[in-house]
Parts: C-alpha cells; sequence; structure tokens
C-alpha cells in the first residue's frame, strides 16, 4: 500500500492538478463543505461530507442535450456534446461511491444508455476517503456498505497522520502511476487498525442496523396502501429538498428556452415531491402530497429493488435527515413501515 504523510496532500493536488482537474471537498462561509476545483492555496475540507454529494460531477443540476437554429426555411440541429475533460474527484465517501452503481444501473446498464452521463463517467477517476468519524445520521450500514473500507478507483485512509491509497481499477493504477514520485510503500497495519476502529464506531450509531425485514417484493402492495402515508406526508412542504441533496435521485425534466430563432432543450432536476412533478395533458396521477410522499419513499425501498435484484435506492448517507425543514426522513418511513399493524 502505498503512503502521503498527511501535510504533504497539498503536493499531491498540486501534481494530480497538473495532468487532470482537480476537485476536492472545501469548506464553505456557511460553514459547510462542497466540491471545488483546486487551485493553489484551496483547502481540503475536514468535514465529513458535501453539502451535495459528488454525483453532480456525472448527472449535473441542468445540462443542454441539444439546440435548434433556423435560418429561412432551413433548420440546424446542434449536438452540444464535447469530449470531457478527465478529472478526479478527491475525497468521495463511501455512501456516495455507492450511489454511483445505483444510477450506472439506471443510466448505463439499460438500453438505451445515457449518453452525455456515459461520457462523464468515463472521465472520471473517483477517489475515496474512509471515514473516521461517522455521524449520527449515517446509515449506511444498514444498506451493506463499509465507511472503513469505501469502493471507488481509488481507495484512501488517513491513519496515524498519513493518507493511504490503494489502487482498484485501471484509472486508480493510472492515477496512482502519476502521483508516485511522492508516494512510499508502507506497511498497511495502520490502515486495517483504523478499518477496525470506524467499524466499532459505525456499530454505534443510532441507526446503524434498521429492520428492513418487510421490505420485500411480496409486501408491496401492503406497503403501497398502509395507512402509514398519511402521518408520514402531512407536514411535508414539498419543498424537494431531500431530493437534492440525495446522490441516487436521478430524475429530471427536459424544457425548451426559446430565443429569437433558437431553441435551447435543457436537462434539469426534477423532484417526485412537486405537485407538476407527473403532470400530463389530461391530468396529474398523484393530486396529494400524500402521494408524492409514498412515491418518493415506496421507489427508494420498494420499486428500485424489486427492479434492481434487492439493491436499495438509498445509501444511508443521512443528507435528508439534516437538512429537511420539517424533520420528515426515509428512516421515520422505514420505523413506520415496521411498526405498521396492516403490513
Amino acid at each position: 500500500m502505498f503512503a502521503l504523510a498527511q501535510d504533504k496532500i497539498d503536493s499531491l493536488f498540486e501534481l494530480a492538478a497538473s495532468s487532470k482537474a482537480l476537485y476536492i471537498p472545501v469548506d464553505s462561509e456557511k460553514g459547510t463543505a462542497d466540491f471545488k476545483r483546486w487551485t493553489s492555496g484551496v483547502k481540503l475540507s475536514s468535514a465529513l461530507k458535501t453539502v451535495r454529494s459528488a454525483k453532480d460531477f456525472f448527472f449535473p443540476k441542468a445540462e443542454k442535450l441539444v439546440e435548434y437554429k433556423k435560418n429561412g426555411t432551413n433548420f440546424e440541429v446542434i449536438d452540444p456534446r464535447k469530449e470531457v475533460e478527465d478529472f478526479v474527484v478527491f475525497g468521495v465517501r463511501a455512501c456516495d461511491a455507492k450511489s454511483f452503481s445505483i444510477i450506472d444501473a439506471v443510466y448505463l446498464n439499460m438500453d438505451p444508455v445515457d449518453s452525455y452521463y456515459k461520457n462523464r463517467r468515463e472521465h472520471g477517476t473517483v477517489i475515496t476517503l474512509a471515514c473516521n468519524e461517522p455521524a449520527k445520521t449515517c446509515f449506511c450500514s444498514t444498506y451493506k456498505i463499509d465507511a472503513a473500507n469505501p469502493a471507488g478507483d481509488v481507495s484512501a485512509w488517513l491513519a496515524d497522520g498519513k493518507y493511504f491509497f490503494k489502487a482498484n481499477t485501471p484509472k486508480g493504477e493510472t492515477f496512482i502511476e502519476s502521483v508516485k514520485s511522492l508516494l512510499k510503500e508502507e506497511d498497511e497495519k495502520p490502515v486495517e487498525a483504523l478499518k477496525k476502529d470506524i467499524t466499532a464506531k459505525v456499530e454505534k450509531l443510532p441507526f446503524a442496523h434498521l429492520d428492513m425485514s418487510k421490505f420485500q417484493g411480496k409486501d408491496m402492495l401492503k406497503i403501497f396502501n398502509s395507512k402509514i402515508w398519511e402521518k408520514v406526508s402531512e407536514t411535508c412542504l414539498g419543498c424537494g429538498t431531500c431530493t437534492y441533496v440525495c446522490p441516487t435521485c436521478m430524475c429530471f425534466d427536459v424544457r425548451d428556452f426559446k430565443n429569437g430563432n433558437e431553441v435551447k432543450q435543457v436537462r434539469c432536476w426534477d423532484s417526485c415531491m412537486y405537485h407538476d412533478f407527473t403532470q400530463m395533458a389530461a391530468a396529474n396521477p398523484r393530486l396529494t402530497q400524500k402521494e408524492r410522499s409514498r412515491q418518493r419513499f415506496m421507489h427508494k425501498l420498494m420499486y428500485y429493488p424489486m427492479a434492481h435484484e434487492d439493491v436499495f435506492g438509498c445509501v444511508g448517507c443521512g443528507r435528508c435527515l439534516e437538512s429537511c425543514p420539517i424533520n420528515m426522513n426515509i428512516v421515520k418511513v422505514i420505523k413506520a413501515v415496521q411498526e405498521a399493524d396492516d403490513i
């Protein structure tokens, strides 16, 4: 395993950024962290996670899909896709790394492939970082995600004042090779000790082992028709905050913007919590917040796993617990389902 002294991490960033765009978690003026392109003087945040996940690098909040130009009786169709530059994202946590495979299953592993998403995935290198101090709002272990051993092109650990790196993919090996002049091979014992420490901390978290036993395909209609949804949704504002901070939400809307003889078609994030999410010409099949809330949680906990070999559409990052203005979140829904007497 390769290692680098903690106080030399800026040197690694400088060397990595000399050949590719590099993004790292950086503290904001609000006291939170978000990913930012590294330049000289930019410092790595010590925050556990960013406000928005690293999903943004592969599935941006808004992107232009196509452009049309009219010139007299002639129409020109312009494909705005350009070759994305190679880039590296450092400091991705295990939960967010898992979220990529959840989105991949929809945008890469189904026909047709989303070429916009595919282009970004092919050019991005993900370097994950183990969670030395998991938060009380974390529950990734419920979904068998290991905060001590995060997946990614390169896995990294901060132990005994050093960063340790292990390549997991060809892209990861390429990254290690590009910064190898700064690294030294060292014994893995500090990492193994850290893993045990992290695992022990995770076991003590309040939501470490949520009971998911009722979330099986055979119980789908029982959960759908349960009386719990009235209670779960009664205070929901429909603000969509949970969607915008979620690393696995992947729904979008397509809007057309006209400017003279030009029309630009843009894909942007959408939320099943919005009243017009499923609006059609005739009507909207989900007229109440109860129905919209049910859709969000049923998709993550029932519909997605039923379609994808029992993999849940949630990674336990805890962002919805931390950001919801009325303290409604997926943990409360899971508990409500387990406690319901009509399921």
